[in-house]
């Protein structure tokens, strides 16, 4: 086992031995961080990330209103222990499995549903201060790479490079601690919201002809995904774009990526990389492009998270996004990056995106 899987190890004991002294006490309860959302995140304009205030609440045993939480942290915990010892993984519907059961007696389930899992293990590494796939818990597979990288798993021993794995590229794991990356010959990368876009770019040979990294986000990036985009620009220098719908969605992907989410803003030091940029697709392409007979209509649900992102402080005080959000509500569009197939399939790989990526004041940060 290495250092710091003993030292994670360690702080679990310590966790789960504070706790024990409180039960010989006779008033068994541990502190917990409160979860970020709105009201618990802060703004540090300095880095541009999105950062949790430590607010913290406590989970009493003896309270009925805590005793489910409380126990199932614990089980968690123990879990957790376990799976670093063992030198396993296991995925967070596993976790969910494992720990499921009726206790005799009461007749209560200790989960009901996976959510409460989830929720559990959220609360548990913002209280270590140790990321979920460090304990050895892990989400599915989403997004995938493709481009002139070598890489290797450090715990197997594989080697691959992602451009030789077909059109479909390498999927990214929930956790990316393990693998190195041995070589790049590239000179970016490129971040695309879908799948559909990300194919269309491999098929036109963007990635050969440009020296890109292509990286499919598949929607919402997923915690691996943004990890490995923060390593690839810091460890390895690379610039990074990002390339999504043109709606209050994309533009919130885009923002998570940059700046880290609420939901995990414990971690957006880790997650986050403040220096990408945006590359589309924005209300000013609609008008350069020829495209306002492919947008899309604005729901009230858009135009009331077009409203919402207009009054957060990372995005209050940028002018050029606040102008982008004026331009959506007034015209009441929104347009899908799909589109651009509208003028031919090539488009978006032999004009559109060279003309973004060459002209600096086309791109958004």
């Amino acid at each position: 086992m290495d250092a710091e899987k003993i030292e994670i190890k360690k702080k679990i004991e310590e966790f789960a031995r504070k706790i024990y002294e409180e039960f010989e006490k006779g008033n068994p309860s541990f502190k917990f961080i409160i979860r970020g959302n709105l009201k618990y995140v802060e703004y540090d304009p300095t880095k541009d990330l999105i950062k949790l205030k430590k607010s913290y609440g406590y989970r009493e045993f003896f309270n009925l209103g805590h005793t489910r939480k409380f126990t199932q942290t614990i089980l968690i915990a123990a879990l957790a222990k376990k799976l670093i010892s063992e030198n396993r993984t296991a995925s967070l519907r596993e976790v969910f499995y494992q720990l499921r059961h009726t206790i005799p007696i009461i007749n209560e389930d200790t989960f009901y549903e996976q959510k409460e899992s989830d929720s559990v293990i959220e609360d548990l590494e913002r209280t270590l201060n140790i990321i979920r796939e460090k304990i050895h818990i892990k989400a599915d597979r989403r997004g995938y790479v493709y481009g002139n990288i070598t890489m290797r798993d450090r715990s197997r021993g594989d080697e691959w490079n992602c451009s030789k794995l077909g059109m479909g590229g390498w999927g990214v794991p929930s956790t990316i601690e393990e693998i190195e990356i041995l070589d790049i010959n590239a000179d970016f990368v490129l971040v695309v919201e879908k799948d559909a876009l990300f194919e269309r770019l491999i098929e036109e040979r963007f990635p050969e002809k440009h020296k890109a990294i292509l990286i499919s986000a598949k929607g919402q990036a997923s915690r691996g995904v943004r990890r490995l985009i923060h390593r690839l620009r810091y460890e390895h220098n690379l610039p990074v774009y990002v390339f999504t719908d043109g709606d209050p969605w994309g533009y919130y992907i885009y923002s998570v990526i940059k700046r880290g989410s609420m939901k995990l803003s414990h971690f957006s030091e880790l997650l986050a990389t403040p220096d990408v940029k945006f590359v589309g697709m924005t209300m000013d392409d609609v008008d350069e492009y020829d495209l306002k007979r492919v947008t899309i209509k604005l729901t009230a649900r858009d135009e009331k998270r077009i409203k919402e992102l207009m009054e957060y402080p990372w995005f209050k005080k940028n002018r050029n996004w606040q102008r982008q959000f004026n331009k959506m509500l007034n015209k009441k569009i929104k347009i899908e990056q799909d589109a651009l197939a509208a003028k031919s399939l090539e488009f978006v790989a032999e004009k559109y995106l060279p003309e973004k990526l060459s002209n600096p004041d086309k791109l958004l940060s």
